[in-house]
């Protein structure tokens, strides 16, 4: 009796050990995840982001042009487009929390904390 409770105790601290192990490497595999998929994100942002520049320079360029037509002057022209930059700033820095900070918080959020674990046995908790 006495042989088949420590066998039986030394077989449920094996399970467990296994267990836990396998916990630690379920974690860390949805760990790695996570940050994969952000990086993801933060890279595909960075590469839209400096198309979305480049499209932005070149229009401005076209449209300080145009002003530079319509008013007969190239220093008017680019002034009005530079002015046009410069009530955008200022709106945008007046709304940063507001448009900026949630965004990029509310997306680090959501990527960190998207379920991926898989339902057990098919129940819907």
């Amino acid at each position: 009796m006495q042989q088949q409770e420590e066998q039986f105790f030394a077989e449920s601290r094996k399970k467990v050990r296994q267990y836990l192990s396998n916990r630690l490497l379920l974690i860390k595999l949805q760990t790695v995840e996570k940050i994969a998929k952000l990086a993801s994100a933060m890279f595909a942002g960075l590469i839209i982001a400096v198309l979305g520049f480049f499209i932005l320079l070149f229009l401005s360029i076209m449209a300080g042009y145009l002003f530079a037509a319509l008013t007969h002057s190239l220093f008017l022209g680019f002034g009005i487009v530079t002015l046009f930059y410069i009530i955008l700033l200022i709106v945008l820095v007046a709304m940063r929390k507001r448009i900026l900070e949630k965004f990029i918080v509310n997306t680090v959020i959501k990527i960190i904390f998207d379920q991926t674990e898989p339902k057990e046995n098919g129940h819907n908790n």
